[in-house]
This record gives C-alpha cells, sequence and structure tokens, in this order.
C-alpha cells in the first residue's frame, strides 16, 4: 500500500467514525429532551412511551411534545449505522475502489429491504 493510499485510508476511518460519533451524539440529545419533555409534562420515562406514529414525528418536535424528540432520537439510533454504510460506500467510490463500494451498497440493500419488510409485516 502506497504512502498517499494509506492517508486516504485514514481520512475514510475517521470521516465514518464521524457519522457514528455525530449519529450517536444527536441520538442521545434527542432522546434526553423528550425524557425531560415527559419529566415536565408529569409523566416517567421509564412508564412506557408514547405509541410510534412516524407522520407525526416532526409536527410533535415542533410542538415541543415528548414523543417527537424520543421517536426522532430512537430512528436516529436506528438509521446512523446505515448512513455510516453510506458514508463508506461514496468514500470508497471516490477513491476508485468500486468493489468494496458496490458490498457497502449491496449491505444498505439489505438494510433497506429488511426495514421494507419489518414496516411491511409489523
Amino acid at each position: 500500500m502506497s504512502r498517499q493510499a494509506g492517508a486516504g485510508q485514514g481520512s475514510l476511518e475517521l470521516a465514518l467514525a464521524h457519522v457514528l460519533q455525530a449519529g450517536t451524539y444527536a441520538a442521545a440529545a434527542l432522546i434526553a429532551i423528550g425524557s425531560v419533555l415527559l419529566v415536565v409534562n408529569g409523566q416517567s420515562p421509564i412508564a412506557g412511551g408514547p405509541p410510534l406514529r412516524l407522520d407525526t414525528i416532526v409536527a410533535d418536535v415542533l410542538a415541543l411534545r415528548p414523543a417527537g424528540f424520543l421517536w426522532l432520537g430512537i430512528v436516529g439510533v436506528l438509521a446512523t449505522p446505515g448512513l455510516r454504510v453510506l458514508r463508506a460506500a461514496l468514500g470508497f467510490w471516490r477513491r476508485g475502489e468500486r468493489s468494496m463500494a458496490l458490498v457497502a451498497v449491496l449491505v444498505l440493500a439489505v438494510i433497506a429491504v429488511g426495514v421494507i419488510v419489518g414496516v411491511v409485516s409489523g
């Protein structure tokens, strides 16, 4: 491996780590905000949460309702690994590693199929 290839590898790994770090921090912050809002509204965050309604998450966040923050945080936790794989695919493609980019795209396809099957059967 050339010195430049090694440097590119390190920068891609750093970018992938940043995706995971940012996603984790954002999700944790959203869940914390939702938990605080639950307590402020006289509810216990450990007594069971509000039902998932994907169609109202944005409206709930804008209205400062706990459910929106909690579910957006949970969606963020679930989406972060997929975003990392997407970032890896783009990084590999830019570096000319087409076979690795293809593997990453196939992993994304498997994740997408899993989500679709889960939503349809759930």
